[in-house]
Protein backbone atom coordinates (compact mmCIF):
# COMPACT_ATOMS: atom_id res chain seq x y z
CA UNK A 1 0.00 0.00 0.00
CA UNK A 2 3.02 2.32 0.22
CA UNK A 3 4.56 3.20 -3.13
CA UNK A 4 7.91 4.15 -1.55
CA UNK A 5 8.24 0.54 -0.37
CA UNK A 6 7.32 -0.71 -3.85
CA UNK A 7 9.97 1.59 -5.33
CA UNK A 8 12.62 0.32 -2.90
CA UNK A 9 11.76 -3.32 -3.65
CA UNK A 10 11.83 -2.65 -7.39
CA UNK A 11 15.27 -1.03 -7.11
CA UNK A 12 16.62 -4.03 -5.20
CA UNK A 13 15.16 -6.33 -7.85
CA UNK A 14 17.10 -4.45 -10.54
CA UNK A 15 20.29 -6.00 -9.14
CA UNK A 16 19.11 -9.37 -10.49
CA UNK A 17 18.73 -8.01 -14.03
CA UNK A 18 21.91 -5.95 -14.15
CA UNK A 19 24.63 -7.77 -16.13
CA UNK A 20 27.33 -6.11 -14.02
CA UNK A 21 25.76 -4.98 -10.72
CA UNK A 22 28.87 -4.88 -8.51
CA UNK A 23 31.22 -3.02 -10.86
CA UNK A 24 32.09 0.29 -9.15
CA UNK A 25 33.95 1.81 -12.09
CA UNK A 26 32.90 5.30 -13.08
CA UNK A 27 31.54 4.23 -16.48
CA UNK A 28 29.41 1.48 -14.96
CA UNK A 29 28.10 3.81 -12.25
CA UNK A 30 27.14 6.33 -14.95
CA UNK A 31 25.25 3.63 -16.84
CA UNK A 32 23.40 2.60 -13.69
CA UNK A 33 22.61 6.25 -12.92
CA UNK A 34 21.06 6.91 -16.33
CA UNK A 35 19.03 3.68 -16.14
CA UNK A 36 17.72 4.49 -12.65
CA UNK A 37 16.77 8.05 -13.66
CA UNK A 38 14.93 6.66 -16.69
CA UNK A 39 13.12 3.87 -14.82
CA UNK A 40 11.91 5.69 -11.68
CA UNK A 41 8.98 7.49 -13.39
CA UNK A 42 7.68 4.26 -14.95
CA UNK A 43 7.96 2.28 -11.71
CA UNK A 44 6.11 4.98 -9.76
CA UNK A 45 3.39 5.48 -12.38
CA UNK A 46 2.77 1.74 -12.78
CA UNK A 47 2.82 1.18 -9.00
CA UNK A 48 0.19 3.90 -8.51
CA UNK A 49 -1.99 2.55 -11.34
CA UNK A 50 -1.93 -0.90 -9.74
CA UNK A 51 -2.61 0.61 -6.28
CA UNK A 52 -5.55 2.58 -7.70
CA UNK A 53 -6.94 -0.59 -9.27
CA UNK A 54 -6.44 -2.98 -6.34
CA UNK A 55 -7.23 -0.62 -3.43
CA UNK A 56 -9.65 1.91 -4.93
CA UNK A 57 -11.37 -0.47 -7.36
CA UNK A 58 -10.74 1.72 -10.41
CA UNK A 59 -9.81 0.72 -13.95
CA UNK A 60 -6.25 -0.47 -14.55
CA UNK A 61 -4.30 1.51 -17.15
CA UNK A 62 -0.78 0.63 -18.26
CA UNK A 63 0.59 3.10 -20.79
CA UNK A 64 4.03 2.68 -22.29
CA UNK A 65 6.30 5.74 -22.08
CA UNK A 66 6.80 7.56 -25.36
CA UNK A 67 10.14 8.34 -26.98
CA UNK A 68 9.20 11.91 -27.94
CA UNK A 69 8.24 13.06 -24.42
CA UNK A 70 10.29 14.46 -21.55
CA UNK A 71 10.46 12.68 -18.19
CA UNK A 72 7.79 15.00 -16.75
CA UNK A 73 5.52 14.64 -19.79
CA UNK A 74 5.89 10.86 -19.83
CA UNK A 75 5.13 10.61 -16.12
CA UNK A 76 1.92 12.63 -16.50
CA UNK A 77 0.99 10.66 -19.62
CA UNK A 78 1.43 7.30 -17.84
CA UNK A 79 -0.68 8.55 -14.93
CA UNK A 80 -3.30 10.73 -16.60
CA UNK A 81 -3.19 9.90 -20.33
CA UNK A 82 -3.73 13.28 -22.06
CA UNK A 83 -5.41 15.00 -19.10
CA UNK A 84 -2.62 17.52 -18.45
CA UNK A 85 -1.57 20.88 -19.87
CA UNK A 86 1.74 22.12 -21.18
CA UNK A 87 2.08 24.24 -18.04
CA UNK A 88 1.45 21.18 -15.83
CA UNK A 89 4.37 19.38 -17.51
CA UNK A 90 6.62 22.43 -17.28
CA UNK A 91 5.82 22.86 -13.57
CA UNK A 92 6.59 19.21 -12.83
CA UNK A 93 9.82 19.44 -14.82
CA UNK A 94 10.92 22.48 -12.77
CA UNK A 95 9.91 20.76 -9.52
CA UNK A 96 12.10 17.78 -10.41
CA UNK A 97 15.05 20.11 -11.04
CA UNK A 98 14.49 22.10 -7.84
CA UNK A 99 14.20 19.00 -5.67
CA UNK A 100 17.09 17.04 -7.23
CA UNK A 101 19.61 18.16 -4.59
CA UNK A 102 20.46 20.97 -2.20
CA UNK A 103 23.95 20.69 -0.85
CA UNK A 104 24.24 17.04 0.07
CA UNK A 105 23.70 17.39 3.80
CA UNK A 106 20.16 16.03 3.78
CA UNK A 107 19.34 12.72 5.43
CA UNK A 108 18.75 10.58 2.34
CA UNK A 109 21.81 11.84 0.46
CA UNK A 110 23.95 11.16 3.52
CA UNK A 111 22.42 7.68 3.65
CA UNK A 112 23.48 7.06 0.05
CA UNK A 113 26.97 8.43 0.70
CA UNK A 114 27.56 6.48 3.89
CA UNK A 115 26.39 3.21 2.32
CA UNK A 116 28.39 3.93 -0.84
CA UNK A 117 31.51 4.40 1.28
CA UNK A 118 31.19 0.76 2.33
CA UNK A 119 31.43 -0.10 -1.41
CA UNK A 120 28.06 -1.82 -1.50
CA UNK A 121 26.25 -2.12 -4.83
CA UNK A 122 24.26 0.77 -6.33
CA UNK A 123 20.85 -0.84 -5.83
CA UNK A 124 21.38 -1.54 -2.12
CA UNK A 125 22.62 2.02 -1.57
CA UNK A 126 19.73 3.66 -3.45
CA UNK A 127 17.15 1.46 -1.69
CA UNK A 128 18.58 2.69 1.62
CA UNK A 129 18.22 6.29 0.42
CA UNK A 130 14.58 5.63 -0.50
CA UNK A 131 13.96 4.28 3.00
CA UNK A 132 15.39 7.47 4.48
CA UNK A 133 13.40 9.76 2.18
CA UNK A 134 10.17 7.95 3.08
CA UNK A 135 10.26 9.35 6.63
CA UNK A 136 7.71 12.05 7.52
CA UNK A 137 10.49 14.36 8.77
CA UNK A 138 12.19 14.18 5.36
CA UNK A 139 10.47 13.44 2.04
CA UNK A 140 7.08 12.89 3.63
CA UNK A 141 6.92 16.43 4.97
CA UNK A 142 5.04 17.84 1.96
CA UNK A 143 2.07 15.60 2.83
CA UNK A 144 2.14 17.01 6.37
CA UNK A 145 1.97 20.52 4.91
CA UNK A 146 -0.88 19.94 2.46
CA UNK A 147 -2.98 18.14 5.08
CA UNK A 148 -2.44 21.04 7.50
CA UNK A 149 -3.45 23.53 4.77
CA UNK A 150 -6.65 21.55 4.09
CA UNK A 151 -7.42 21.75 7.81
CA UNK A 152 -6.74 25.51 7.94
CA UNK A 153 -8.97 26.10 4.89
CA UNK A 154 -11.83 24.44 6.78
CA UNK A 155 -11.25 26.10 10.14
CA UNK A 156 -10.46 29.67 9.10
CA UNK A 157 -13.60 31.36 7.82
CA UNK A 158 -12.06 34.53 6.35
CA UNK A 159 -8.94 33.63 4.36
CA UNK A 160 -7.97 37.30 4.17
CA UNK A 161 -8.18 38.01 7.93
CA UNK A 162 -4.74 38.29 9.50
CA UNK A 163 -6.26 38.35 12.99
CA UNK A 164 -8.16 35.10 12.43
CA UNK A 165 -5.13 33.43 10.83
CA UNK A 166 -2.82 34.52 13.66
CA UNK A 167 -5.26 33.34 16.31
CA UNK A 168 -5.52 29.87 14.83
CA UNK A 169 -1.79 29.53 14.11
CA UNK A 170 -1.00 30.45 17.71
CA UNK A 171 -3.45 27.77 18.87
CA UNK A 172 -1.52 25.27 16.74
CA UNK A 173 1.77 26.43 18.28
CA UNK A 174 0.25 26.08 21.76
CA UNK A 175 -0.73 22.45 20.95
CA UNK A 176 -4.43 23.21 21.34
CA UNK A 177 -5.68 22.26 17.87
CA UNK A 178 -4.93 20.17 14.77
CA UNK A 179 -2.46 17.34 15.55
CA UNK A 180 -1.29 19.03 18.79
CA UNK A 181 2.41 18.72 17.97
CA UNK A 182 2.93 22.47 18.21
CA UNK A 183 4.35 22.57 14.68
CA UNK A 184 3.39 24.70 11.70
CA UNK A 185 4.54 22.42 8.90
CA UNK A 186 6.54 23.97 6.08
CA UNK A 187 7.90 26.81 8.23
CA UNK A 188 11.57 26.60 9.19
CA UNK A 189 14.55 24.63 7.91
CA UNK A 190 17.56 23.02 9.57
CA UNK A 191 20.00 24.84 7.26
CA UNK A 192 18.21 27.67 5.45
CA UNK A 193 17.29 30.72 7.54
CA UNK A 194 17.15 33.89 5.43
CA UNK A 195 15.29 31.99 2.72
CA UNK A 196 14.99 28.59 1.10
CA UNK A 197 15.77 29.42 -2.54
CA UNK A 198 13.76 26.39 -3.65
CA UNK A 199 10.68 27.65 -1.80
CA UNK A 200 11.03 31.13 -3.31
CA UNK A 201 10.99 29.66 -6.83
CA UNK A 202 8.11 27.30 -6.03
CA UNK A 203 6.11 30.21 -4.64
CA UNK A 204 6.46 31.99 -7.98
CA UNK A 205 5.56 28.84 -9.92
CA UNK A 206 2.54 28.17 -7.70
CA UNK A 207 1.20 31.64 -8.47
CA UNK A 208 1.59 31.06 -12.20
CA UNK A 209 -0.20 27.70 -12.05
CA UNK A 210 -2.95 29.03 -9.74
CA UNK A 211 -3.94 31.53 -12.43
CA UNK A 212 -4.39 28.76 -15.01
CA UNK A 213 -6.37 26.58 -12.59
CA UNK A 214 -8.55 29.40 -11.17
CA UNK A 215 -7.21 28.93 -7.64
CA UNK A 216 -5.84 32.40 -6.95
CA UNK A 217 -7.78 32.74 -3.67
CA UNK A 218 -6.12 29.61 -2.27
CA UNK A 219 -2.73 30.83 -3.44
CA UNK A 220 -3.19 34.19 -1.70
CA UNK A 221 -4.29 32.30 1.42
CA UNK A 222 -1.05 30.28 1.31
CA UNK A 223 0.98 33.47 0.95
CA UNK A 224 -0.70 34.87 4.06
CA UNK A 225 -0.13 31.60 5.93
CA UNK A 226 3.57 31.75 5.05
CA UNK A 227 3.86 35.40 6.13
CA UNK A 228 1.93 34.99 9.37
CA UNK A 229 3.37 31.54 10.12
CA UNK A 230 6.90 32.95 10.14
CA UNK A 231 5.78 35.85 12.33
CA UNK A 232 3.95 33.61 14.81
CA UNK A 233 6.79 31.06 15.07
CA UNK A 234 9.34 33.81 15.77
CA UNK A 235 7.08 35.33 18.45
CA UNK A 236 6.37 31.91 19.98
CA UNK A 237 10.09 31.13 20.20
CA UNK A 238 10.88 34.70 21.29
CA UNK A 239 13.67 34.95 18.72
CA UNK A 240 14.87 37.55 16.26
CA UNK A 241 16.70 34.96 14.19
CA UNK A 242 15.45 34.74 10.60
CA UNK A 243 13.04 31.91 9.79
CA UNK A 244 11.76 31.02 6.33
CA UNK A 245 9.29 28.74 4.59
CA UNK A 246 10.87 25.58 3.20
CA UNK A 247 10.45 23.71 -0.09
CA UNK A 248 7.53 21.64 1.25
CA UNK A 249 5.30 24.66 1.85
CA UNK A 250 4.28 25.10 -1.80
CA UNK A 251 5.22 21.78 -3.43
CA UNK A 252 2.11 19.90 -2.25
CA UNK A 253 -0.16 22.70 -3.48
CA UNK A 254 1.49 22.52 -6.93
CA UNK A 255 1.12 18.72 -7.04
CA UNK A 256 -2.54 19.12 -6.11
CA UNK A 257 -3.17 21.69 -8.86
CA UNK A 258 -1.51 19.39 -11.41
CA UNK A 259 -3.92 16.69 -10.24
CA UNK A 260 -1.43 14.30 -8.65
CA UNK A 261 -2.59 12.07 -5.75
CA UNK A 262 -0.96 12.25 -2.33
CA UNK A 263 0.19 8.64 -2.56
CA UNK A 264 2.90 9.67 -5.02
CA UNK A 265 4.07 12.98 -3.50
CA UNK A 266 7.07 11.40 -1.77
CA UNK A 267 7.85 9.02 -4.67
CA UNK A 268 8.02 12.09 -6.95
CA UNK A 269 10.57 13.53 -4.54
CA UNK A 270 12.58 10.29 -4.99
CA UNK A 271 12.17 10.63 -8.76
CA UNK A 272 13.88 14.02 -8.50
CA UNK A 273 16.42 13.10 -5.84
CA UNK A 274 17.77 10.01 -7.67
CA UNK A 275 19.83 12.44 -9.78
CA UNK A 276 21.51 13.93 -6.71
CA UNK A 277 21.92 10.55 -5.02
CA UNK A 278 23.76 9.07 -7.97
CA UNK A 279 25.93 12.17 -8.42
CA UNK A 280 27.03 11.87 -4.80
CA UNK A 281 27.56 8.12 -5.08
CA UNK A 282 29.76 8.53 -8.16
CA UNK A 283 31.78 11.23 -6.40
CA UNK A 284 32.12 9.17 -3.21
CA UNK A 285 33.46 6.15 -5.10
CA UNK A 286 35.85 8.15 -7.28
CA UNK A 287 37.59 10.26 -4.65
CA UNK A 288 41.29 9.69 -4.00
CA UNK A 289 42.04 8.07 -0.65
CA UNK A 290 38.39 7.40 0.09
CA UNK A 291 37.59 5.58 3.32
CA UNK A 292 34.46 4.17 4.88
CA UNK A 293 32.36 6.81 6.64
CA UNK A 294 32.15 5.75 10.26
CA UNK A 295 30.35 8.05 12.72
CA UNK A 296 31.58 8.03 16.31
CA UNK A 297 29.33 7.98 19.37
CA UNK A 298 30.42 9.25 22.76
CA UNK A 299 29.06 7.69 25.92
CA UNK A 300 28.09 10.47 28.35
CA UNK A 301 26.91 8.18 31.17
CA UNK A 302 28.87 7.66 34.38
CA UNK A 303 30.94 4.49 34.74
CA UNK A 304 28.95 1.68 36.32
CA UNK A 305 30.17 -1.32 38.24
CA UNK A 306 29.54 -4.59 36.47
CA UNK A 307 26.88 -6.76 38.06
CA UNK A 308 26.32 -10.39 37.17
CA UNK A 309 23.19 -11.44 35.33
CA UNK A 310 21.72 -13.08 38.42
CA UNK A 311 22.08 -9.86 40.46
CA UNK A 312 20.38 -7.60 37.95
Amino acid sequence: SNIMNILARSVLEMYTFDPNPDDLSRDNLMRQAVELIARFPTIIAYAYNIYRHSVQGRSLHIRHPRENMSIAENFLYMLKHEDFTELDARMLDLLLIIQAEHGGGNNSTFTVRVTSSSRTDTYSSIAAGIGSLKGPLHGGANIKVINMIHHLKEQIQDWTSIDEIDTYLNRILNKEVYDKTGLIYGIGHAVYTLSDPRAKELKRLAGELAKEKGREKEYEFLRLLEQEGIKCVKAHRNTKKPICANVDFYSGFIYEMIGLPQEIYTPIFAMARIVGWMAHRIEELNMEGRRIIRPAYKNVLDVKEYSSLLDR
